[in-house]
């Protein structure tokens, strides 16, 4: 079955899995995913991923969660952007979460990138999630 949404299913999975208080997580594997994690990885919320490759030419994400003191280090994570509504924001209205406690990753023309890194950047794009 395809899946209309696959970055709504990553989120969807890494939320699932920490409910659950997993500690790896599996995901099928595409070139957004891996840019998605590369940005939740050097911002801390994940210890890190790899990909492993089948038989059969499939290949999965292998998810590394992160916790601290028994709780999960992401306390929420949400799509913002959907495939029924996109989100656009200019570098000026680039959405801050929790004051510039959490983070949003937006995809650029540069890039998969957070926010404040496209603040820095001066480059605006879609928002694509929301995580703190």
């Amino acid at each position: 079955m395809a899946i209309s949404d696959p970055l709504g299913d990553l989120l969807t999975r890494i939320r699932n899995a920490q409910m659950r208080r997993k500690s790896k997580v599996n995901s099928p594997n595409s070139k957004l995913r891996a840019h998605v994690l590369d940005v939740l990885q050097k911002e801390g919320y994940i210890r890190g991923y790899t990909t492993v490759d089948f038989d059969n030419g499939r290949s999965e994400l292998e998810i590394e969660l992160k916790y601290f003191d028994g709780e999960p280090v992401i306390r929420t994570i949400e799509r913002v952007s959907k495939p029924g509504r996109r989100v656009y924001s200019s570098v000026k209205n680039i959405p801050h979460v929790s004051n510039g406690l959490g983070v949003s990753i937006i995809s650029t023309p540069r890039g998969v990138m957070s926010d404040h890194q496209a603040r820095d950047e001066n480059v605006g794009g879609e928002v694509l999630c929301r995580v703190f």
